[in-house]
C-alpha cells in the first residue's frame, strides 16, 4: 500500500508495465517544444510500415535524419490543426506518403493482418514528464500512443496530507493551459488520490472545470471499498488497461467543432466512468447473449444520457458476436429527447 506520493506513483506505473500492455519510456526522450516522444515514434513507425518509411527516405533526399526531421515537422502542424485523436484515427500524409499513427482492433477477428498492426501499437507510460522546455516542470504521470501524450495525471495521497483536490489545484494554479503538451496534445487530464478521481479535457487557469470520474458508491458519489487495494485502482487497472485504453481513444473520445463562425474552441468529449461502464456492459451482454433481451440502464439528471445512446448505437451497429457475425442488422433509436 503506498504511504506516498512517489511510492503511490510508483505503484500505478508498475502495475501499467507488469500488467497493464504498457512499457515504461524515458522522460529524456520527451521533446517539449513539439510534445512527441519522437523515439517512440519512430521505433513505431519503423517496426510497423518500414516499407512506407524507406520511401519518405529516399524523397527527402535519401538521408534518415532529414526524413524524421521533416516528418516531426509535419506530424506537428497536423496535431495542431487536427488535433490529437484524429491524428491517430486516420494518420498523417508527408509528400503523398501516409504514414498511421496508431492501429485499433478490428470488428472482427477475420483478417489476421489486421490484428498484428493492432498488436504492433506501443503504449508507454512515463513518470516526471518534462512538458515545458527549459523548465523543470513535470507532470506526474503521461500516458503516451506511439509516442503521443494522450493523458496526463497528478497524483496525491492523503496519507501525506494532499488529496484530489490538491492535485486539481495544481493543474489550475500551476499548469500553463496555453503549453503545447497540455493544451494541444493531451487528450484528458487526471487529478487522482488513493479515494477520488476527477477528469477535464481543457486546461483553462482557474476557470478550469473537472467532472468526477469516480464509479459511485451505493448510489451517491464517491468509491466503494476495494479489498485489494486501493479505491481508484480502477482507473489504472482498468480504463487505462492497453485494450480499453486504445478502444476508448478509437470509439468514445468525441470532437465537438464549433459552428462556422464562432470562437468557440473544440470541444473534447470524453466519457465519465459510469457512461463507458454502461456502454460497455451492454455490448459485453449482446456480445454474449445476441439479439432479443431487454435491458434498462438509469441516468440522473444532467449525466449525459444522450453521449451514452449514441456511444452504445454507434457500437452495436459494428458488433459481432463469437462467430465474427454481425450481431444486429440494424439499430432503430426512439427517443423524446432533442
Amino acid at each position: 500500500m503506498a504511504t506516498d506520493e512517489f511510492a503511490f506513483e510508483t505503484e500505478i506505473a508498475t502495475w501499467l508495465t507488469e500488467h497493464g500492455g504498457y512499457t515504461a519510456s524515458s522522460p529524456a526522450h520527451f521533446d517539449p517544444v513539439v510534445g512527441i516522444d519522437t523515439a517512440e515514434l519512430f521505433t513505431f513507425i519503423g517496426a510497423t510500415q518500414a516499407a512506407q518509411w524507406d520511401r519518405l527516405i529516399m524523397l527527402h533526399g535519401g538521408d534518415a535524419g532529414t526524413a524524421q526531421r521533416a516528418f516531426v515537422q509535419r506530424l506537428t502542424k497536423e496535431l495542431d490543426a487536427r488535433g490529437t485523436v484524429d491524428v491517430l484515427r486516420r494518420g498523417v500524409v508527408d509528400l503523398g506518403v501516409t504514414i498511421q499513427l496508431a492501429y485499433f482492433r478490428p470488428a472482427h477477428g477475420m483478417t489476421p493482418a489486421l490484428v498484428e498492426r493492432y498488436d504492433a501499437n506501443r503504449p508507454t507510460v512515463t513518470r516526471q514528464l518534462p512538458y515545458e522546455a527549459g523548465s523543470a516542470k513535470a507532470v506526474d504521470i503521461a500516458l503516451l500512443m506511439n509516442g503521443l501524450p494522450v493523458a496526463t495525471a497528478e497524483v496525491k495521497n492523503p496519507l501525506t496530507g494532499q488529496t484530489v483536490e490538491d492535485a486539481k489545484e495544481q493543474y489550475r494554479a500551476d499548469r500553463d493551459p496555453a503549453n503545447v503538451t497540455l493544451a494541444r496534445r493531451a487528450v484528458v487530464h487526471f487529478a487522482l488520490d488513493t479515494e477520488q478521481v476527477a477528469m477535464t479535457t481543457r486546461l483553462a487557469g482557474r476557470s478550469t472545470r473537472f467532472l468526477p470520474f469516480n464509479r459511485g458508491q451505493d448510489g451517491a458519489a464517491g468509491n466503494p471499498a476495494n479489498p485489494g487495494g486501493h479505491r481508484t485502482a480502477y482507473l489504472w487497472r482498468s480504463i487505462w488497461a492497453r485494450d480499453n485504453w486504445l478502444d476508448l481513444l478509437q470509439r468514445f473520445v468525441h470532437m465537438e467543432k464549433p459552428p462556422k463562425g464562432s470562437k468557440r474552441p473544440t470541444q473534447v468529449i470524453f466519457p465519465r466512468y459510469h457512461q463507458w461502464d454502461a456502454v460497455r456492459a451492454l455490448e459485453a451482454a449482446a456480445r454474449a447473449e445476441g439479439s432479443g433481451h431487454d435491458y434498462l440502464v438509469q441516468h440522473s439528471a444532467g449525466s449525459g444520457k444522450s453521449n451514452t445512446i449514441g456511444w452504445l448505437a454507434h457500437r452495436l451497429a459494428n458488433l459481432h458476436g463469437g462467430d465474427d457475425r454481425p450481431v444486429f442488422d440494424k439499430i432503430v433509436v426512439i427517443t423524446d429527447r432533442r
